[in-house]
């Protein structure tokens, strides 16, 4: 067990420590990657068969910018929910997404790919642009100016009375009218969520009957450890000492976890795992892990898409 990452977390009981380390958390600062995040949420939920077009979208961990919602509303969605633990996203760097998210659509560029984002899951066959999802009176319909500019309104706080609607809300679990959601997505979040039964069931009380849930789940260690797997050697008083005072870090569920909360009020109808090996044998596992199925223990992400029961 490597003592840097619990001298890491015993360091942000430093007063001014956190400050110093920065704050942003990657990713979606850009906006090819929020655009390739975007369409292959969408082209694998129409390839269950699950629904599409969707009026009201709802965000966990947007991160960096709200970009990937922001192609959302370029796709036709009239309000964004972006849910986050801390104040990421800037105004200004939303602002110069949605500049380059409208010229990505209106080009009809390809998905960016292995070649460019090879992290980024899930992966696809092929990453044309998914004309099968958007005939050009949609795409036209979408993207026209006047909605654009209601977009770009909403930005900076004009949602009031308009068309388009976006509301960033930091702590996330703030309040949600229940059942007037038709998705929830993620990307690389849930695996950071303390509460993962709570956000579980704050998703299906958002959610109409028929809504969708999608989330990409990266159960690696994020760095922490050479091991993929390694920060399950750590026991939980020890793991707190890694946290410390962080807002978040990660929690350290296995995929069947996350599968047995789906199940309560959820029909899965995807779930791609990506197979790894493990790299810690099961004696070097701390004590709440040593009893992980081999499928969990050999998980090192999944994407999950499912539909609320009525």
């Amino acid at each position: 067990m490597l003592l840097k990452p619990i001298a890491k977390g015993l360091l942000t009981y430093v007063p001014g420590a956190m400050r110093l380390r920065g704050g942003a958390t990657g990713g979606s600062n850009s906006a090819r990657y929020c655009y390739s995040v975007w369409l292959r949420h969408l082209i694998l939920a129409q390839r269950a068969g699950l629904p599409v077009d969707f009026d009201t979208v709802a965000e966990l961990g947007p991160g960096d910018s709200l970009g990937t919602g922001l192609a959302a509303l370029l796709c036709g969605a009239r309000r964004y929910l972006a849910f986050d633990v801390v104040r990421y996203a800037p105004n200004q760097v939303n602002a110069r997404i949605l500049d380059e998210l409208v010229e990505l659509f209106r080009a009809r560029a390809s998905i960016p790919g292995d070649d460019e984002l090879p992290d980024v899951k899930p992966k696809l066959d092929e990453y044309g642009f998914p004309h099968q999802l958007f005939d050009d009176d949609r795409l036209a319909r979408a993207l026209a100016p006047e909605r654009v500019a209601a977009i770009r309104s909403a930005l900076v706080g004009g949602s009031k009375g308009s068309e388009i609607e976006i509301d960033y809300r930091v702590p996330w679990h703030e309040t949600v009218v229940g059942g007037s959601v038709d998705l929830v997505f993620s990307q690389a979040c849930l695996e950071h969520v303390a509460d993962l039964a709570g956000a579980y069931r704050a998703m299906c009380e958002w959610l109409r009957p028929g809504g969708v849930v999608s989330h990409q789940i990266d159960f690696r260690s994020h760095g922490l450890t050479p091991e993929w797997d390694g920060h399950r050697a750590y026991s939980d008083g020890v793991w707190k000492m890694v946290v410390g005072r962080r807002p978040f870090l990660l929690n350290r569920e296995p995929l069947s976890v996350h599968l047995q909360a789906l199940e309560k009020s959820f029909r899965v109808v995807r779930c791609d795992a990506v197979p790894r090996p493990p790299e810690l044998s099961r004696s070097e596992l701390a004590s709440r892990f040593s009893g992980l199925s081999d499928e969990d223990l050999s998980t090192s992400g999944a994407f999950l898409q499912a539909v609320r029961l009525n």
